[in-house]
């Protein structure tokens, strides 16, 4: 049995000689399209806060586990709600067709963040930190354009002290000789653009600009392999009444040389309380559908959870399951606004 989970661990995560970065998925990513595109950095009239912890895969022995904080706030943005007649009025839809009609888009502005993230499976362990900078430009007075940076470190780590070797070779070169832990660090840079208006969003990035190996072993071929990750993603609102809105989108990525990835997701919201979803993720080995619900406790936290079954039958033998949960605070809230106003 530890051999099998070793094998669908290393399958997944490793190439034929080296390990191979691709960035984490994410079941949620429809509440933080910021973890994937920079562009988006600012884009709301408040701080924007998100915490999540995924856990991959539950019941295999070193599955994935991947974390998150991530934090972006507008700079120069003057929102034109200036009256008591626009700030949020609690029970009424802020994303419903009211809303729609009501929209017009903030001057141009600055946004800035920070994004941190750790992501580890078995004895490989990958963290990043990033600050993110976007400008968001008015095209019309009803939909803008941003385009953002991000710039940062990657870091992999490898800890043989975890290893079950079982009848593997302790000196395999893949992992080093040494015993304890070996680490390396490399730059990474990423960019993105955002298209937005009150009804729909259009997104193109890429992340881990910089290509480039992390050799564990030196003057050899072993080690992290570091390409570029691509990401193109679109959603559309619809009104099925003046409180329930429903929001379908679509998220390709795309890396080398493994896979393309092909994740859609709708959410169904009901005025400014709850939202219940649904997602679909097509991809070699990592496939699956999953479920969501999240629920708004005040103007300043929200709150979401989401469950996802794998669809390879290699996982379905092994795994319990994979849950994912999203904390956000809306910091500096001074409209009151119960949801955001330009994403989700």
């Amino acid at each position: 049995m530890k051999k099998i989970v070793f094998v669908v661990i290393v399958y997944c995560f490793m190439g034929e000689a080296a390990f191979s970065q691709a960035k984490p998925f994410y079941t949620q990513y429809i509440l933080n399209n910021y973890i994937l595109n920079p562009g988006i950095t600012g884009i709301e009239n408040y701080t924007d806060v998100k915490l999540s912890y995924r856990n991959q895969w539950a019941g295999i022995t070193g599955h994935p586990v991947t974390s998150y904080f991530t934090i972006h706030t507008p700079l120069g943005k003057k929102d034109l709600r200036t009256n008591a007649t626009s700030f949020q009025v609690l029970g009424e839809h802020p994303g419903g067709p009211k809303a729609w009609d009501e929209y017009a888009v903030s001057p141009a502005h600055h946004g800035l963040g920070l994004q941190v993230i750790n992501d580890k499976a078995g004895y490989i362990n990958r963290w990043s930190a990033a600050v993110s900078y976007a400008y968001h430009q008015p095209l019309g007075v009803k939909t803008s354009l941003a385009a953002g940076l991000n710039a940062g470190v990657s870091s992999v780590s490898l800890d043989r002290s975890k290893i079950e070797w079982g009848n593997l070779d302790p000196n395999d070169p893949a992992i080093g000789y040494n015993n304890g832990q070996i680490s390396k660090i490399k730059p990474e840079i990423g960019a993105g653009v955002w298209l937005y208006s009150a009804r729909y969003f259009l997104g193109v990035s890429v992340l881990n600009i910089i290509p480039g190996k992390a050799r564990f072993v030196k003057n050899s071929d072993y080690g992290e392999t570091f390409t570029p990750n691509f990401f193109a993603s679109g959603g559309y609102k619809f009104a099925l009444s003046d409180n329930v809105t429903v929001l379908p989108s679509v998220m390709v990525q795309y890396w080398q040389p493994q896979l393309t990835s092909i994740h859609a997701n709708v959410k169904m919201q009901y005025q400014d309380f709850f939202w219940l979803g649904a997602s679909y993720r097509h991809a070699d080995l990592v496939g699956g559908y999953s479920g969501m619900i999240g629920v708004n406790v005040s103007n300043t936290f929200n709150i979401s959870y989401a469950y996802e079954h794998a669809t390879s039958s290699r996982l379905q033998t092994f795994t319990k399951g994979t849950h994912e949960i999203v904390l956000g605070f809306l910091i500096g809230n001074k409209h009151g606004s119960i949801c955001p106003r330009n994403i989700w």
